[in-house]
């Protein structure tokens, strides 16, 4: 089956991405995401050709939208756009807004076992009367290319080969591609949901020398109830801030010098 570790830092496709360096060097490095994400793409492209030349089977995705949320429309359509470009045979499932959890959980039943699916993805968010938890869990680990189910974030803990969730490795690759300096260095993470900002603080803390090669830096996590005081205290002493929190202008200039 075709390995979706290297293929997830495809959603950084189209966005910007801002890291910042210390009050002591005081200056910041803004990094164009759009550049890196079609890097990554062709690169890809070159990975997803060579399996093929060596008689193995075209990698399939299928991804499921449930809905009509216009954002989600987007999101969908970005990812089958980017997977038609580096040659991923992918389709995309329309359930609607009312369909009940259990037809869902079908669905994703069936694709677990079909041999000709490598890879399954849920956009979300969910309608509110559908259990998250329950149906990330129901995606087998091997492809679940979001990385979401339990055993993938569990190695990610434990610094072992796994599926990582796409954001927090493509903040790693941002970083990587652009020569910040992160052993020994301090960062500070705005954000602590369970798929975005635990991922990346794990990803920038854990040891280097570990199967997953992460950056070895001192990582600190704030989120919505770290008081403001105490939040411009930390960003000031980090080499590095990463916010994922969903709050625009949360970080501001005189909390980065």
């Amino acid at each position: 089956m075709f390995h979706w570790k290297k293929i997830l830092p495809i959603t950084l496709h189209g966005s910007l991405r801002q890291l910042y360096t210390s009050r002591l060097l005081q200056k910041a490095v803004i990094i164009n995401g759009k550049e890196i994400a079609n890097e990554i793409q062709n690169e890809l492209r070159a990975t997803v050709q060579s399996w093929i030349n060596n008689d193995k089977k075209r990698p399939k995705l299928v991804a499921i939208k449930i809905g009509n949320d216009p954002a989600s429309k987007v999101y969908v359509e970005r990812k089958m756009k980017a997977a038609n470009f580096i040659g991923i045979e992918n389709y995309t499932i329309h359930l609607e807004e009312n369909s009940s959890q259990q037809d869902l959980l079908k669905e994703i039943d069936y694709l677990n076992k079909d041999e000709n699916v490598d890879g399954i993805l849920v956009q979300l968010p969910l309608p509110k009367h559908m259990n998250e938890h329950e149906v990330c869990q129901a995606i087998v680990p091997n492809k679940d290319v979001d990385g979401f189910h339990l055993q993938n974030l569990g190695s990610l803990a434990s610094n072992s080969n796994g599926i990582i969730p796409a954001t927090a490795l493509a903040v790693k690759e941002l970083i990587i591609r652009s020569n910040i300096e992160t052993f020994g260095k301090n960062a500070v993470v705005v954000g602590r949901s369970k798929h975005v900002g635990l991922p990346i603080a794990l990803l920038l803390h854990a040891d280097s020398r570990d199967e997953i090669g992460a950056l070895d830096m001192t990582t600190t996590i704030c989120h919505r109830h770290t008081p403001h005081t105490e939040l411009e205290k930390l960003t000031k002493l980090a080499d590095l801030i990463v916010v994922a929190a969903g709050i625009p202008g949360l970080i501001t200039k005189e909390m980065e010098m």
